[in-house]
């Protein structure tokens, strides 16, 4: 049984030039991808556009009709406090198991305040996360 707190992101190539991050976005909405959460990093050419959607395998197969490179990685969200200490508190879990951060983006919204992680050993995260009594964003709580 997959791991309900193992949240699928897309990572899309987006040439670095005017217009291209409308022509992914226009794709997301003619296949009526719902966008949960995106950070968009940047080089001088290029930029990765990673994305939190609803239902990640449809989109993923959208996105690739199109032309479009893109790629799934597995990422951890996690639920955090709008107060200071919250990513503290979640970074220094991790850290004191040995789990390295690769990136990481946030949302801060009305209701609720996010952390989404990759790191280099996933179930390990979500495992020692859970035994700090961390509360982790559930797959479905995104759909």
């Amino acid at each position: 049984m997959e791991n309900e707190n193992i949240i699928t992101q897309l990572s899309i190539f987006v040439s670095n030039e005017p217009g291209r991050l409308a022509a992914i976005a226009e794709i997301l909405k003619n296949f009526n991808i719902n966008v949960k959460g995106f950070n968009l990093a940047e080089s001088s050419e290029f930029g990765i556009l990673r994305t939190i959607v609803e239902n990640p395998d449809r989109a993923f197969d959208c996105i690739r009709s199109k032309g479009v490179i893109v790629k799934k990685t597995d990422i951890i969200g996690i639920a955090t406090e709008d107060s200071s200490g919250s990513l503290f508190e979640a970074a220094q879990i991790m850290a004191k198991a040995g789990i390295n951060v690769e990136y990481g983006y946030s949302y801060t919204g009305k209701d609720s305040d996010q952390l989404f992680v990759r790191v280099n050993d996933t179930e390990k995260a979500i495992k020692v996360l859970k035994e700090a009594g961390v509360k982790l964003i559930k797959r479905s709580e995104l759909q």
